[in-house]
């Protein structure tokens, strides 16, 4: 199979966060902070992935600006003619902290938001932090770097789509990612208390099209449904080991941020083999490229270059079978075990559990 270089790379500089968000998609187990890349290493993931071919670079945790050398990896990926993008809660970007990030080279922040008030933010993050993070968004314009809004939805912030939008356009971002719950790791642990009802998803689908289109030419709004009330799943990024990688804390090489989710996939990491190596040659990479490793109704699908067989992480998580077509297609055999997650789990009261920061001390 003739196999491209890669476009981006998410460097998860680290897995420790001031925030405690129940839909975060990092795994349970998080990497302490003494098993994390140390600098130096860091440094040599850049450069390799540059060789590689890495055109785009994305700084991301947990929150990458506990990490202190954060300026230096920034320039070095910077330096290396790549674009340098820190995805952030905010907590922590001060002017002054911003201002010597865009000397070393960083070109764009994309920023997390938990709800459109302090009040239902702050509840859902566990920290008083929204309004820190309006800080941070003004300090991001009057640095003037382009800003995108990252928001997750769930049960419990859905009904705030209309004034998540007008918060957005408070703000001042470029582009606004609404993105429906993925559930991996933390957020697995809390579908039943964040998987939306279908009422709020039918509610929120007119409001987020009408703003899209009045908005047009001045703010992206980019909506990711909720796929397990779809007829059919979401691409695979492009298709499994097509354009990204994932570089997690400790140097584990992943082609997609989920990925350490299938079990049954060996797991590659930078201090023992090369990124070339990995992107090219090794078995978790090649193991759901192309359609070779399809099967029926997969196989014979005229969606198959479309949406590549959905999701192989969602896929394991559902039936413990990484190569099965995603049970949230309606043409899937296994697509009665979202039906029944949907009808058990969309209208149940059930408590977070809050993601904690003992594992990652």
């Amino acid at each position: 199979m003739d196999v491209s270089a890669p476009l981006g790379l998410l460097a998860e500089l680290t897995h420790r966060c001031p925030l405690h968000c129940p839909y975060c998609s990092n795994p349970v187990e998080l990497t302490a902070r003494r098993d994390e890349l140390t600098t130096g290493q860091w440094l040599s993931v850049l450069d390799a992935a540059r060789d590689l071919g890495v055109l785009q670079v994305h700084m991301s945790g947990g929150e990458p600006l506990l990490r202190p050398d954060l300026p230096e990896l920034v320039g070095r990926a910077s330096d290396l003619g790549c674009y340098v993008n820190l995805v952030t809660s905010g907590l922590g970007l001060t002017p002054s902290r911003l201002a010597g990030l865009v000397d070393r080279g960083l070109a764009h922040v994309q920023l997390s938001m938990q709800g459109a008030d302090a009040a239902r933010a702050d509840r859902i993050a566990g920290a008083r932090a929204h309004d820190r993070k309006l800080e941070a968004a003004t300090a991001v314009r009057a640095a003037g770097l382009p800003l995108s809004v990252n928001v997750v939805l769930h049960r419990a912030n859905h009904d705030q789509v209309g004034a998540l939008i007008a918060l957005a356009e408070r703000m001042g971002a470029d582009r606004l990612e609404l993105a429906n719950t993925q559930y991996y790791g933390w957020a697995l642990r809390n579908r039943a208390a964040l998987m939306p009802t279908r009422e709020q998803l039918a509610a929120a689908e007119p409001v987020v099209r009408a703003a899209a289109e009045r908005l047009r030419g001045r703010m992206e709004i980019v909506y990711v449904v909720a796929d397990y009330h779809e007829r059919y799943p979401k691409p695979c990024m492009y298709g499994w080991g097509a354009r990204q990688l994932t570089v997690a804390p400790g140097g584990d090489v992943l082609p997609c941020p989920a990925a350490s989710a299938i079990t049954t996939l060996p797991v590659e990491n930078v201090q023992r083999r090369s990124l070339s190596d990995i992107w090219y040659h090794s078995e978790s990479f090649n193991a759901f490229r192309g359609d070779g490793w399809m099967r029926d109704p997969c196989r014979t699908c005229e969606r198959r270059s479309v949406d590549f067989g959905g999701c192989r992480c969602q896929a394991f998580l559902l039936t413990g079978d990484a190569a099965a077509t995603d049970p949230v297609c309606s043409l899937s055999p296994d697509r009665g075990v979202v039906a029944d997650i949907i009808a058990t789990e969309s209208d149940v009261d059930t408590p977070f559990v809050m993601r904690g920061p003992a594992a990652v001390r």
